[in-house]
């Protein structure tokens, strides 16, 4: 067993023996009850000092990346992450018009061209690996559709049993995806929540591994790469912010973690500052961040990945919100249609609802000013808009047919330049 990590419960401080695999902080996970956010959600730490040690004399970050991050992340072998390439996802440099028509640039990690469409390959690919390197078969998620999908997909890769629990209304698209993969779909009558508890009590009958976002703190050590992937790619330079969709807060923690663990390495001298964005119908996060008592209201976003009641990693986000001066933005369900038919429109991604909130973020910090464009920000999309197309279905017009002429077709053309 792999001994480099160390887990953390950064609540009450307790550190459990390197090597120890837990899901939740006993102690803390005691406080729980159904109308507060989980208690008990722990960090992985690293002996950074040892690893300073270890490459002593060598650009740190370039010996880092040649061990493919192995000394920061809690598995052996690289060949344990399985067959599929995920990450190492493209970062491109865009630009967008100010009301003022104003030329802003920006960067957009596109994280939706990981194998199954969604940033939360990351997670998924270093849970399997875990698991593998623990001759553990059978793994279970509680899912809205995404992390499930993507389970699915590569726990195909690695020959893993996957068992995924999703609620009954969970898109189409990536239920067609979860059966695709041959993993076994469970559709509950209830909600996520519901979804949720049902596979933990699943994991403790059966004996499952349970890759649930803000319960196996190995999810945010999978979905942390993104942060390093952003620095290589922009050469060690930070962008002024990253605009990041959030839901339970697990994403961003991730991308939190990957910079804090630069950090404590010394690769990074400071934090980027990191804007968390919310819906308007499902702000239980931001609208909750110097609340003593958690105030929750019913998530109605049509976000559907975003869309939660009790943010699962609540209170580590809060306090990588807190401790390194986040940012938040909210933004209307209205907003983040339009973002997402801007950024197909402008720049060729499509984007699902979701994913799409953090460019609704960006367009709305932009009219606030005080850009910095020799540091661009950086807009992070984490899914294929094909995930969801009911979604957008509602919000347009599709064109009626045409007769099979020139005359009807200049007709239209006609009509579509007015």
């Amino acid at each position: 067993m792999s001994a480099n990590f160390t887990l953390f419960c950064s609540q009450c401080h307790y550190s459990f023996p390197p090597g120890k695999f837990v899901y939740v902080c006993p102690q803390c996970s005691h406080k729980n009850t159904t109308n507060t956010p989980p208690h008990g959600v722990l960090k992985t730490l690293y002996p950074y000092e040892e690893i300073k040690e270890k490459y002593k004399g060598a650009p740190l970050f370039t010996q880092l990346k040649k061990n493919q991050f192995l000394d920061i992340l809690p598995i052996e072998k690289a060949e344990s992450m399985g067959p599929l390439k995920v990450g190492q996802t493209p970062l491109y440099t865009f630009k967008t018009e100010k009301e003022n028509g104003e030329i802003i640039p920006f960067y957009l990690k596109d994280d939706s061209q990981n194998p199954t469409f969604s940033f939360k390959d990351r997670a998924s690919q270093l849970v399997s690996a875990y698991a593998r390197e623990q001759d553990i078969d059978t793994i279970v998620a509680a899912s809205t559709g995404n992390a499930g999908s993507s389970l699915a997909g590569i726990c195909a890769s690695q020959k893993q049993r996957a068992i995924i629990i999703v609620p009954k209304t969970a898109p189409p698209a990536k239920l067609l995806q979860i059966i695709m993969y041959g993993a076994t779909p469970v559709l509950v009558d209830g909600n996520y929540d519901a979804a949720f508890d049902l596979s933990l009590e699943a994991t403790r009958y059966f004996g499952w591994f349970n890759r649930n976002t803000g319960y196996n703190p190995f999810t945010i050590e999978g979905k942390k790469t993104v942060a390093f992937e952003i620095f290589d790619q922009l050469k060690g330079k930070l962008p002024s912010r990253i605009f990041v969709s959030v839901g339970d807060g697990v994403i961003i923690s991730g991308i939190y973690k990957g910079f804090e663990d630069l950090l404590q390495l010394g690769v990074i001298k400071k934090m980027p500052v990191i804007v968390a964005v919310q819906s308007s119908k499902s702000d239980n996060l931001l609208r909750n961040m110097q609340n003593d008592a958690f105030e929750m209201r019913p998530a109605t976003t049509l976000a559907d990945s975003i869309s939660v009641d009790y943010p699962r990693n609540f209170f580590m986000t809060r306090k990588f919100l807190q401790t390194y001066k986040g940012e938040g933005i909210i933004v209307s369900d209205e907003e983040i249609m339009q973002a997402a038919s801007l950024l197909a429109r402008e720049t060729g991604i499509f984007a699902e609802p979701a994913s799409a909130a953090a460019m609704a973020g960006f367009l709305k910090f932009l009219h606030k000013g005080n850009y910095d464009e020799n540091f661009p920000a950086l807009v992070l999309s984490t899914g294929s808009g094909l995930k969801d197309i009911q979604t957008p279905l509602k919000k347009i017009n599709l064109p009626q047919p045409i007769k099979p002429n020139i005359d009807a077709l200049k007709t239209m053309v006609e009509k579509a330049e007015q």
